[in-house]
């Protein structure tokens, strides 16, 4: 591989050979030298991909070499697996972690490798599908914090706590892009120790980076030349590689300003952080026998095409309405911002998911026949966000899924499925509300507090429950976008000092409300709280 096949090698001066042998032995002395100098433990982010892979290797010969009675500090080798990440890679990683163990017991080395995974609350599917978020993009990248970076600083703050400090070994480069060398050079000038930057994320840590200064061609030909450690095949690793496009590996993420594995060579198949996913649209051209993938990146593709507003809602998931100036074709208009994704389309997302599920599971070969995309404990969250957050009692996930998997589904929540009211009462709810949705939305919400409190022994907070159901969704879309509207600019007029704005947006509500609120009966929550009012000035 030369370096002129490679960009980032571009206007680096290609150092000979000798000099990368030189530069192995001196690092092999330097990691021996910082393994021996205390007791501080060592987390390696181990990706898969051939930057962790050469450094994890060269930690690996450096300790081999000392004697066994000095291999006394443990070296945690962490990997995080997204749940959505490219199959293959997947597979790849997690079947080298178990190699790695192997070889790390028979040749009694202190490797410990790590699968780490999201909290079943903050995994793609559950952020998606759960909770209605729309697919990532650059202003709402709500996914790499939850899926990468909090896994990994959750186990590193774990060692941090049980040991006092930790030193965390990267496989990061200055080579991989200009803002990645501008941040390491920053990390450079706070050193503490010599080569030990310090964690600008995570306190009592600091980051070694042994290749920082290796260019492209230097890893694959240390990737090449030296045999693999623990036994897996850097040749193979290769071969990937060479199925895919010419970007980089997914890193070990710890911070937001680590670039998104949408970006780099092995990532998420589901991200829409960039244009496409090369690296599995490569696979499946490169390689027949991967075309089984095909329906992932048409899936993809559905998740980043053009948002169409009726499928969300016009209010925050806090049930706030909140606008913005939007600029279309020259004209500036004020709009509320989407929000999360309504009840329909989150349905028909997960029907879209299974249905990819069990298309790819026939056509996938045998050793890949069990691929899961979605887990039963992401099925069991979603469930649990639909009936306990958003008041859909109808329960319709069990039924989507036998309707599309044939079979039915068993949820590992205990009690799960125990609830007063259900599909039928929800469908008599709709023939009463008509076409009247928030209506439906508010009687549903109020129907399933007065539930969820039913059985409680104490059912303090009901009241400001059933209040925010009333907040939220007594108004209609017309309605709330007018009051967010009235809002706006009664701010607006605070700011400028506008006192005749401020007097006549304020009347002018005023009377509007006094209008309506003469006109309609009272409602039993107004009489409530009204009562309850007076109850508390009589005592």
């Amino acid at each position: 591989m030369s370096t002129t096949e490679q960009p980032e090698n571009k206007g680096q001066t290609q150092r000979p050979a000798a000099e990368l042998v030189e530069d192995i032995q001196a690092l092999t002395t330097e990691i021996r030298e910082l393994y021996c100098l205390d007791a501080i433990p060592w987390v390696v982010g181990y990706s898969g991909g051939k930057d962790s892979t050469a450094t994890l290797q060269l930690v690996w010969n450096a300790i081999a070499g000392l004697a066994p009675n000095k291999r006394t500090k443990t070296i945690h080798v962490i990997t995080t697996d997204t749940l959505v990440e490219n199959p293959y890679v997947s597979a790849w990683v997690r079947n080298s972690l178990k190699q790695m163990k192997l070889a790390a017991i028979e040749q009694q080395m202190p490797i410990e490798p790590h699968l780490l995974q999201p909290d079943v609350k903050e995994t793609f599917w559950v952020g998606f599908i759960g909770k209605g978020y729309p697919a990532p993009k650059g202003k709402f990248r709500w996914c790499t914090e939850r899926l990468k970076i909090n896994p990994s600083n959750r186990f590193i703050r774990d060692v941090i706590r049980n040991s006092g400090e930790a030193i965390v070994v990267l496989g990061t480069r200055k080579a991989e892009s200009t803002n990645r060398a501008a941040r390491m050079k920053k990390w450079e000038a706070k050193r503490v120790r010599d080569r030990l930057s310090p964690n600008m994320n995570l306190p009592n840590s600091l980051v070694y980076s042994p290749i920082e200064d290796w260019r492209n061609d230097e890893v694959w030909l240390y990737l090449m030349q030296w045999e693999n450690p623990w036994g897996y095949s850097n040749k193979d690793l290769f071969a990937m590689y060479r199925g895919a496009s010419a970007d980089n590996e997914c890193p070990l993420v710890v911070d937001t300003s680590t670039p998104s594995c949408g970006s780099s060579r092995f990532g998420c198949w589901v991200c829409t952080l960039v244009s496409q996913d090369k690296s599995l649209a490569a696979m499946i051209q490169n390689d027949e026998e991967k075309e089984w993938l095909q329906p992932l990146l048409e899936l993809r593709k559905e998740l980043d095409a053009e948002e169409n507003r009726d499928r969300r809602d016009f209010r925050r998931r806090n049930g706030d309405v909140q606008l913005y100036e939007r600029n279309s074709d020259g004209e500036v208009s004020v709009e509320p911002i989407p929000g999360p994704y309504v009840k329909e389309a989150r349905e028909d997302w997960l029907r879209k998911l299974l249905t990819v599920q069990i298309q790819i599971r026939r056509t996938a070969p045998e050793n890949m026949r069990d691929i899961t995309l979605i887990t039963v404990e992401e099925l069991s969250e979603i469930r649990r966000i639909w009936l306990e957050e958003r008041h859909e009692f109808d329960d319709s996930l069990p039924k989507i899924y036998q309707e599309v998997t044939g079979e039915p589904f068993k949820d590992p929540r205990p009690g799960a499925g125990m609830s007063l009211l259900g599909s039928d009462e929800w469908a008599v709810l709709e023939e009463i509300c008509g076409e009247d949705a928030m209506h439906l939305e508010l009687m549903a919400n109020l129907l399933d507090t007065e539930r969820q409190y039913r059985k409680r022994t104490r059912r303090v907070g009901i009241f400001d429950t059933l209040e925010k159901c009333f907040e939220t969704s007594s108004r209609s879309q017309d309605e709330a976008v007018r009051n967010a509207h009235l809002k706006r600019d009664l701010k607006e007029a605070v700011v400028d000092g506008d006192v005749a704005k401020i007097k006549q947006l304020t009347l002018g509500d005023a009377a509007i409300t006094n209008s309506v609120e003469s006109d309609k009966p009272q409602s039993w929550r107004q009489v409530k709280f009204q009562a309850k009012n007076v109850e508390n000035l009589d005592n």
